[in-house]
């Protein structure tokens, strides 16, 4: 039995979002079909299969009762700095952007979610994605997004997977993983946006999804969803032009 944590470079210890965060970085490397390799085939098998296991809560502790029973209590040195408690300690956007991704990284992320809506309701201007390079912010804001949706956030999740996916367009990073971006951002789009967030956010939301190259399906399912908000708030005429668009 081959230690699955190694295979995908992370710590026994390791959050399902790093988890997820190794796996697309290391499928990318060696799926077949992004390389022509077909010799990288067992590489990429025997990744998923790790992750399989350790993302699946139930595999991944029969795999560690199984598999580092004899070393369970052995404990690796840690360094005295507390990082986590160093950024706490800190008021700057850039610290605020790092201890988000700790706590989304490290197993932490009801605190992350909560510090992400904290500073985007005090400090309109702060950026997330200022603090990373652009790789890392598509990553970690994908990560977020997942976590936010989970909690309710709609309107936060969609934000950060728009710039995802206008990132994706603008130079390709995600390539294999990309469809699960944009479905994910549908499902959204469909199900918890209309109804679920209030109109005036909602038709923010409706506007943007426009220009993300969606099916010509799915652009009108937002422009007949933005038309029946427009009548319920009164405003039937920008209704009826809305309606005429998607005819």
């Amino acid at each position: 039995m081959k230690d699955c944590y190694k295979i995908l470079g992370v710590p026994h210890n390791a959050s399902l979002s790093e988890i997820k965060h190794a796996y697309r970085e290391k499928a990318k490397l060696y799926h077949p079909d992004s390389l022509g390799d077909d010799a990288k085939r067992d590489e990429f098998n025997e990744l998923n299969q790790a992750y399989r296991v350790l993302s699946d809560a139930r595999q991944r502790q029969i795999f560690n009762d199984s598999f580092f029973t004899k070393f369970h209590s052995k404990k690796g040195s840690e360094e005295s700095f507390d990082y986590r408690k160093w950024l706490m300690e800190r008021n700057d956007d850039e610290s605020w952007a790092k201890l988000i991704v700790v706590d989304l990284m490290r197993g932490r992320e009801d605190d992350a979610v909560k510090e992400f809506i904290e500073i985007q309701s005090s400090r309109h201007a702060f950026s997330f994605k200022h603090w990373f390079t652009r790789e890392d912010f598509m990553d970690y804001g994908y990560i977020l997004s997942e976590e936010l949706v989970i909690r309710g956030q709609y309107y936060d999740a969609f934000l950060l997977l728009e710039q995802v996916i206008l990132m994706e367009y603008s130079y390709e990073y995600f390539r294999l993983f990309f469809p699960e971006v944009m479905s994910f951002t549908l499902s959204i789009l469909r199900h918890n946006i209309e109804g679920v967030i209030s109109d005036e956010l909602a038709l923010d939301v409706y506007e943007r999804a426009l220009e993300l190259k969606f099916s010509k399906n799915d652009d009108a399912f937002f422009l007949s969803k933005m038309a029946v908000i427009y009548h319920r708030m009164g405003d039937h005429k920008t209704a009826e032009l809305i309606e005429q668009m998607h005819l």
